[in-house]
């Protein structure tokens, strides 16, 4: 729950548990990133590391969009799995 207090100089934003009332502390907040030539959502499950500039990047891109530079295959670059 949000509420605005306000202390003797002016309002402040809090957020206050729902269940038992007690003020909470904001830890982080989160920053949008910019916009990526990718259709996928941005889940863990959907990005790998740039093996150049290490930066974050969707499975479905080919280059990297950070430093522009073509990036392996997914996976372990075999098109077919092995045989047994």
């Amino acid at each position: 729950m949000l509420a605005l207090d306000n202390p003797q100089d002016g309002y402040e934003q809090a957020y206050y548990d729902r269940v038992t009332g007690e003020r909470l502390e904001v830890v982080s907040k989160l920053v949008p990133l910019a916009s990526s030539p990718s259709n996928l959502p941005r889940t863990p499950e959907t990005v790998r590391l740039c093996p150049h500039c290490q930066e974050l990047v969707e499975l479905d891109l080919s280059d990297c969009p950070y430093c522009h530079r073509r990036m392996p295959p997914v996976g372990n670059g075999r098109s077919r799995p092995e045989s047994a």
